[in-house]
């Protein structure tokens, strides 16, 4: 349930009027009771193609238990087999008591869909998460098996029971013209109105992934088969820490002989790496979720999650230098592994998808591999003892790949170059009643694709930051205090000249505090969380920003 205050509360906001009157601020409660407004994310929603349009049912179940949601998936009627846009909406709500939950959505075996779930109010929310899946439409014109699994525990403490609806919505019609936009729109993705979204992609995505890949393929008993004609090849790898123990936490992993409640042998460093037949094909930082139970604190996320909480991306590797080498119709060991996890040691997930486009003018792509460049992997973690204990960490790796296919389009060489860096301070007390964590992720890759033509470069500069602290004081009062950042840089050149550029730019802030070991009645919980998400460059701009303060909306304002 939405609260009220929240509603009347934004208003004046949405219009550009400047911050909410202090009257109305009055409506503010003292504490966290037992309803707030339903969870709502500052990211823009899917922009969707006018004209005809159709929707199917993917799914609808309540999850109490580890059973998945077993169905089938029928291509919609009426729409062809072509689609401008195809996005994918679940709808969610939940009451009760309930930790955060992981969840996953599989068509014909393809991971099309992770996310996790919010923690709910005594009184229930429900909240919706939308994403553009068009390109699956490979999967999505066949009829194919689903499954879908938002794993949960139902009993006499934790009651809440997970329901959800997962439609897809098939677009065929031209774009639509951005300068008809409306100055706001209605979108239920966050349960109050938003601003227009902005005219380009989110800038994590490459230009050069725009054109839908001719086929989705997964892997069978670890092992790939490509078409013989493929000219370009793109793996997508959903990696994520979780399952409850301390890999959901790994950025927090101290090395022995630290003193500390989660240990891993070589301290938090973390990469995930995707090996063709044994041989290093990609690396990448693994992205640093906060659940919403993160960091001792529910209240911080009841109303905002973590960037990427609700839609988790997966993590891209450009293959196409292997293209030759894959090409020769068998198949081929493909492994993905987590550097800093023991081999066979649970706690990570990190299903694979191979997208592949197709030289339809050649049966058969012939190429090889050129290039081959690992550098020396760097990870180091210090321990130092004291009144406080701290660990600093600082790693890093690099790769180089480069290979060329023979198309009938000519030659087209594709060199990736990929650079990893990570540097952190985990500081802590005896006890832990102090936790503090400053860290620096960043994964900086540049493509380019020569051919016929200038060479066009695409760089693609990632950069995750955390910087937050748990401490507990006098009366058992557990304070948590924490800004997250997800930020992209991306430039593509042609000839040397900048054709297009984004940058995207989403922090939440937050500062949340309750007391333990008491009934949830007397937790006295409070807490302020914000979202400022910015994403502008060559195409246009999007700015929102979001707050909250003890579960009550109080800032929701555009500033494009």
């Amino acid at each position: 349930m939405s609260m009220l205050a929240g509603a009347t509360l934004l208003a004046s906001t949405l219009l550009g009027a400047g911050p909410a009157p202090a009257a109305q601020l009055a409506d503010i409660p003292a504490e966290f009771g037992t309803d707030w407004h339903d969870p709502i994310t500052a990211a823009p929603p899917v922009t969707k193609p006018a004209g005809t349009s159709c929707q199917v049912t993917v799914a609808e179940a309540q999850f109490r238990d580890f059973t998945p949601f077993k169905g089938t998936y029928t291509p919609p009627d009426g729409c062809g087999d072509r689609w401008r846009k195809v996005v994918l909406r679940m709808d969610g709500k939940v009451k009760g008591r309930q930790y955060d939950r992981l969840g996953h959505l599989q068509i014909g075996g393809v991971e099309i869909f992770r996310t996790s779930t919010p923690e709910p109010s005594p009184d229930g929310i429900e909240w919706s998460v939308e994403k553009d899946v068009t390109r699956y439409s490979d999967t999505l014109r066949r009829g194919q098996d689903v499954e879908m699994l938002i794993g949960n525990v139902v009993d006499d403490t934790y009651t809440g029971v997970i329901d959800v609806k997962v439609t897809l919505t098939f677009y065929t019609g031209r774009p639509a013209a951005t300068a008809d936009r409306p100055a706001a729109t209605t979108d239920r993705l966050n349960s109050s109105p938003v601003p227009p979204s902005p005219p380009t992609s989110s800038p994590s995505s490459s230009p050069a992934h725009a054109a839908t890949p001719d086929r989705v393929l997964t892997l069978h008993d670890g092992t790939l088969t490509t078409p013989r004609n493929s000219e370009r090849m793109v793996a997508e790898v959903y990696a994520t820490g979780s399952g409850g123990g301390c890999e959901e936490f790994w950025y927090l992993s101290a090395p022995d002989p630290a003193p500390y409640s989660c240990k891993a042998a070589g301290g938090p460093y973390r990469e995930v790496q995707i090996k063709v037949d044994g041989q290093l094909a990609g690396i990448a930082a693994p992205f640093p979720h906060v659940w919403t139970g993160g960091w001792s604190n529910p209240f911080l996320w009841y109303v905002t999650p973590g960037p990427r909480a609700f839609d988790v991306k997966p993590i891209e590797y450009d293959l196409t230098p292997f293209a030759g080498l894959l090409n020769d119709g068998r198949p081929h060991r493909v492994d993905v592994s987590v550097v800093g996890v023991p081999e066979g040691q649970s706690g990570w997930s990190a299903p694979v998808n191979v997208l592949v486009w197709q030289d339809a003018k050649r049966a058969h792509v012939t190429g090889t591999l050129t290039t081959h460049q690992a550098g020396d992997l760097a990870n180091s973690s210090t321990y130092k003892p004291g009144s406080e204990h701290r660990v600093d960490t600082e790693g890093g790796h690099e790769l180089t790949v480069a290979g060329y296919v023979d198309t009938s389009h000519g030659r087209v060489t594709t060199t990736v170059r990929r650079s990893l860096t990570n540097g952190s301070v985990h500081r802590w007390t005896d006890g832990e009643n102090l936790d503090a964590l400053d860290a620096t992720w960043t994964d900086d890759q540049s493509v380019t694709v020569d051919g016929r033509g200038p060479a066009r470069t695409t760089r693609t500069q990632r950069t995750y930051t955390m910087d937050g602290s748990i401490t507990i004081g006098a009366g058992d009062r557990l304070r948590t205090v924490l800004t997250l950042g997800d930020r992209v840089a991306l430039v593509t050149t042609q000839d040397g000249r900048r054709t297009a550029w984004s940058r995207l730019d989403d922090t939440v802030e937050g500062d949340a505090s309750w007391t333990l070991n008491v009934p949830r009645d007397q937790r006295r919980a409070v807490g302020t969380t914000s979202e400022r998400y910015r994403s502008y460059g060559s195409s246009g701009c999007y700015d929102r920003a979001l707050t909250s303060v003890q579960g009550v909306l109080t800032e929701d304002r555009s500033r494009c």
